[in-house]
């Protein structure tokens, strides 16, 4: 189906957008090229959002009782950013969260790094989620949506009972506070259950999805010497049955500091984990192998016990993705998540006790821990495991349907391809719960905004948000209370002093700049593990500008306020001085009917040339890329960005690689046709689908 072409743009000296009515193409000041669609609002909020939605109310508030004028959400956002002490003091007060032992002060300096938050304060994560805002013991908790079983779902009280019972067959174990506990699981709602016990004592959980290979889960449980390994030995992806009974045995012959690998149950006829200790190796694992049934019939009858744990307390340890190296284990703590979530899930999101959650997610990517967090709003959650195009590319908002999701979180690549496919929302499946859809992992092209809304009209939110598993949250994201405009990100989220910083390190508005965050955030990482003296730290986010948080993306902050994300900020596309994001270039080549992937790389010249500007793309339903198409490619990047843009090659390649998490592999990519070495550029095991990565290498090797 033929789709309809954007409709260009163009900007004038102040840096404005308007429409172009001579069609010709366009360049932002200071040189930086951006993509040509019509900036229009696809959603806005109601004429009484103020008054209906929780940001609105707490915004009311804390303007009455502190004498503040927040009469936007630009006044809302400058006070959160400027007065560190009253906004999260005030977070504090509103969610209702508890101290065990009461903070000397709310944050300790504004340096970064270095600010210390509610320093003396006690408290554990797992209490405030447990409590779910009072949710009563009858209400659904969790909704668990397999395709290697069928549908589980779990009230308030049968997930505080079962916590209960395993954080005492966690203790029978010897496990404590400090004490690792990993996890080889899907996202079903035994992982919610699991990683709630751990915080409950004080333990510190990590975990990965059993779709990593071998390898990558080694790379990232090795560094912090897990005591206990939750593994399941095989599940059923669309209609493959998956044995990971060989891998988990290499795992735990990886981790000597193992005492114990508990099994949990999941799929009929999963293999058995062998116990011999040949298999294992000379000094490694423990033959300790239990039941996850097991260590819940401890104690059947155990009572919720909490360990209090100072406000930086570990919670868990995340990765960064690992693609090119050994993958950063970045360790966030109790207090720090739990605010930050609540403000993000109760304000941002505007989920409370009637809504539904679901975020489709791994237990290897961050949404996952920001998933289990709405538990604390009185929340249901939906968790889910499989392959999500299985049996049908619809599948997801089946699982929307039938559970009554109002807030759903989906990636970008995923809603990117059901525009590609212009696909039909399933007959006969009630969305009109759906308000809210998110948009994260890489930034969404505006055909993504376009297909919500041809399905959906304005009825629906769509946010594209973006953050890190750096700080375990969204930071440029959307609001109750702001209208969204096809292809921008509505605001800069409260608490999150985001900015964009030139060369020089000044602040920019309406021009491409580096991404950077000026102001402490609770959620920032306690540190990574294994890193005494900070050092490895302090490099990775603030040494480019001291002081300051560099990210590492694109970022255009608009005069209104919206943000634009254009890509990774070390995979910049510079030809003839025009520096672009690689995202603003892929949206264009993305739109073009034929194209359902794209990949670019700019390959510089050491002379000072402009180089080799390399496309990939990936042709719909395998198909050929003929000169009609590729015709339609250059046209559509010389008259929308430049005839710089235009590339030097264009290559058809079978699908473009992702990490686990959705991110397109482009740093490997780069270095290939820099001559590197395929086998050691990129971490096979961090790869979505390494099979996908074997094919484009050859077809970029042959092209």
């Amino acid at each position: 189906m033929q789709r309809p072409a954007p409709r260009l743009v163009r900007s004038y000296r102040d840096g404005r957008i308007r429409t172009s009515p001579d069609g010709e193409g366009l360049c932002l000041p200071r040189g930086v090229a951006v993509p040509s669609w019509e900036r229009r609002v696809v959603w806005e909020p109601p004429a009484d959002a103020w008054s209906a939605s929780r940001m609105g109310r707490f915004l009311t508030r804390v303007s009455s009782e502190r004498g503040l004028d927040l009469a936007t959400y630009a006044d809302a956002w400058s006070w959160s950013v400027t007065d560190l002490e009253g906004f999260w003091s005030e977070i504090v007060t509103e969610f209702g969260v508890e101290f065990t032992t009461l903070p000397q002060r709310v944050v300790s300096g504004h340096d970064l790094p270095g600010a210390r938050w509610f320093e003396g304060a006690t408290l554990n994560y797992a209490r405030h989620v447990l409590a779910g805002a009072a949710a009563p013991d009858g209400r659904t908790a969790i909704i668990g949506e397999s395709q290697s079983r069928e549908r589980v779902e779990l009230t308030f009280g049968e997930l505080r009972e079962q916590v209960a019972r395993f954080a005492a067959g966690l203790r029978s174990l010897g496990v404590g506070a400090g004490d690792r506990v990993a996890a080889y699981l899907p996202n079903c709602p035994e992982s919610v259950v699991a990683v709630l016990a751990t915080a409950s004592l004080g333990a510190i959980w990590s975990s990965c999805a059993p779709e990593f290979g071998v390898r990558a889960v080694i790379d990232r449980f090795v560094q912090i010497d897990p005591v206990v390994l939750i593994v399941v030995t095989g599940y059923r992806y669309g209609a493959k049955d998956v044995d990971r009974s060989d891998d988990v045995t290499a795992i735990r012959a990886a981790l000597p500091s193992l005492r114990t690998t508990v099994v949990l149950d999941y799929f009929d006829g999963a293999p058995a984990l062998t116990t011999d200790a040949r298999s294992l190796g000379t000094g490694a694992a423990a033959l300790e192998v239990r039941s996850f049934a097991e260590l819940m019939d401890v104690d059947v009858s155990a009572e919720l016990r909490f360990t209090d744990v100072p406000f930086d307390h570990p919670l868990y340890v995340l990765y960064s993705s690992g693609s090119t190296g050994l993958p950063k284990a970045i360790v966030h703590g109790h207090g720090g998540i739990l605010l930050e979530h609540l403000k993000m899930l109760g304000l941002h999101h505007d989920l409370g006790a009637d809504d539904t959650f679901f975020w489709f997610s791994t237990v290897g990517w961050m949404m996952w821990n920001y998933l289990v967090s709405a538990l604390a709003l009185g929340t249901t959650i939906v968790v889910s495991d499989g392959d999500p195009s299985s049996p049908r590319l619809d599948e997801l908002w089946r699982i929307t349907a039938r559970t009554g999701v109002s807030v759903l979180g989906l990636g970008a690549p995923y809603l990117m391809r059901c525009h590609a496919e212009d696909l039909e929302l399933p007959e006969g499946h009630d969305l009109s719960r759906l308000r809210q859809i998110g948009s994260t992992g890489s930034p969404l092209p505006p055909p993504g905004y376009l297909w919500v809304e041809r399905r959906f009209g304005r009825q629906v939110q769509l946010v594209s948000a973006s953050g890190g598993t750096d700080l375990c949250t969204a930071f440029v994201a959307g609001a109750p209370l702001l209208p969204v405009h096809i292809g921008e990100l509505p605001c800069r989220c409260l608490g999150a002093f985001v900015d964009a910083f030139d060369e020089h390190g000044a602040s920019v508005v309406g021009s491409l700049g580096e991404m950077v965050i000026r102001a402490p955030m609770p959620s920032m990482p306690v540190g990574f593990w294994g890193d005494d003296d900070g050092s490895r730290y302090r490099a990775a986010y603030f040494e480019h500008f001291p002081g300051v948080w560099r990210h590492g993306d694109w970022l255009e902050i608009t005069e209104d306020g919206t943000c634009v994300i254009t890509g990774r900020s070390d995979a910049t596309l510079n030809r003839g001085g025009i520096r672009s994001g690689t995202a603003e270039f892929t949206t264009i080549v993305e739109s073009i009917d034929g194209v359902v992937d794209s990949l670019v790389v700019h390959l510089e010249d050491p002379d000072g040339g402009p180089g080799d500007l390399v496309l990939m793309v990936a042709v719909a339903g395998g198909g050929a890329l003929d000169d009609e198409l590729a015709g339609r490619i250059r046209t559509a990047l010389r008259q929308q960005l430049s005839p710089r843009h235009v590339p030097d090659r264009i290559i058809a390649v079978p699908g473009v690689p992702r990490t686990i998490s959705g991110k397109k592999v482009e740093v490997p990519v780069k270095r290939v046709l820099a001559g590197g070495d395929p086998a050691t550029v990129v971490t096979r095991d961090a790869l979505a689908d390494p099979a996908v990565w074997d094919r484009l290498v050859a077809a970029i090797t042959a092209g």
